[in-house]
């Protein structure tokens, strides 16, 4: 070994960084691939993994060139990026320090949701009054996924953690490819036929948009709207959409908070059954408590010490009221008898029969009483009223 052929290794990562930087063909590049363990850090550096089928790559973008991104990249997203090879000499490990990143494929697919979209909102598909209610306690519950995967091992494990006694039916579909979305409309339609489900859960992991697009497909949302049965969209990450998300009858974030979503708690109800019990045994007391006062306080009354009291007081109002009535009749006909004799002894001053006690006479012709001269002539019979009687006279 020459002693003088030793380098440090600072020496030799700074040289083979010296050498990729010179480098025409790993300076400057287009690669496309898949983005994996993406982290969005605190100081607005971008790092995450860039992979294919056979190998794979690390990759940062400084915080000077995010403020041209015209979209988050996230975990299982195929892009293409443009930058340079390059050495992190901490790390001693090569990466790529991207300027940008695009989207592959991502402007016809996008495209493609927004225009079916619009056209589902216009038809009323989105509609909240089409939404159907998720069965409080459903004897079973409908699971459309793969049949291997995190999916169905999550909605089992919540599930049955939730109720044990859970009757759980996987139809098993493909979540990804060409056929998947005939497939999944498919299974849709054989459950409601079937009657094989109270309520269906219809999901997939996260991935990129291509991944998830059998449930951005018309075929699939139109069995989802189309569906007797509730079904309940668990597809891709918290923050994917998809077309089946805004067409089923409830959204779930995640497979396992479907299962939550779909399955009742039993300890919960438990629970919440014994809390209502509880409450309705000490209501049930309080009201027999007051029941027994207001009872105690009845039979203290008057009116079953001395029943009679009452009946008595009664009377005794009435007697009153009789003797009242009987003074106020009283009263009126001496009233009414003082007035008679007013009036009689009015009517007896002016009465015309006592002007004839004093010796006159009253002369009536045809029926009237003659007051002139001028109304009877000569040989008219006229009645002579007296006081006594009447007589008989003719004009001379």
């Amino acid at each position: 070994m020459e002693v003088e052929n030793i380098v440090s290794v600072t020496e030799i990562t700074k040289y083979i960084k010296e050498r990729l930087m010179t480098d025409k063909l790993l300076n400057s590049r287009y690669i496309k691939g898949e983005i994996s363990n993406f982290t969005n850090h605190y100081s607005g550096h971008l790092y995450f993994t860039l992979k294919d089928e056979n190998a794979l790559i690390k990759c940062v973008m400084f915080k000077q060139y995010t403020h041209n991104l015209e979209f988050m990249p996230k975990d299982g997203m195929k892009v293409i990026i443009y930058g340079s090879i390059s050495v992190f000499e901490k790390g001693g490990s090569y990466q790529i320090n991207c300027e940008k990143i695009k989207q592959e494929g991502i402007g016809d697919l996008h495209k493609a949701f927004e225009e079916l979209k619009a056209k589902l909102e216009k038809e009323g598909l989105f509609d909240i009054s089409h939404k159907k209610k998720i069965p409080f306690m459903p004897k079973t519950v409908g699971v459309l996924t793969s049949q291997t995967g995190a999916v169905i091992r999550d909605i089992i494990n919540v599930g049955t953690r939730r109720n044990p006694n859970l009757n759980l039916r996987l139809l098993p579909v493909p979540v990804q490819g060409a056929e998947a979305g005939k497939a999944i409309a498919k299974a849709i339609e054989i459950m409601n036929e079937k009657k094989l489900a109270d309520v269906l859960i219809i999901g997939r992991g996260g991935g990129s948009l291509e991944d998830l697009w059998p449930f951005n497909e018309e075929i699939v949302a139109r069995a989802i709207y189309n569906s007797e049965i509730p079904i309940i969209s668990a597809v891709g990450h918290e923050t994917d959409f998809t077309i089946a998300d805004f067409v089923a009858d409830l959204r779930a974030p995640t497979p396992s908070a479907a299962a939550e979503l779909a399955v009742t708690d039993i300890n919960e109800l438990k629970n919440k059954i014994n809390t209502y019990v509880k409450r309705i045994k000490m209501l049930l007391k309080r009201k027999t408590e007051l029941m027994r006062l207001r009872y105690e306080k009845c039979m203290k009354s008057r009116v079953y010490t001395k029943p009679l009291q009452r009946v008595n007081e009664s009377y005794m109002k009435v007697d009153l009221f009789v003797k009242r009535l009987e003074n106020s009749i009283k009263n009126k006909l001496k009233n009414s008898k003082t007035l008679y004799v007013k009036l009689t002894s009015k009517l007896d001053v002016l009465s015309p029969l006592k002007t004839l006690t004093r010796g006159y006479c009253l002369t009536e012709y045809s029926g009237k009483i003659v007051k002139s001269s001028s109304e009877i002539k000569k040989d008219d019979e006229v009645k002579l009223i007296y006081s006594d009687g009447n007589k008989t006279a003719k004009i001379l």
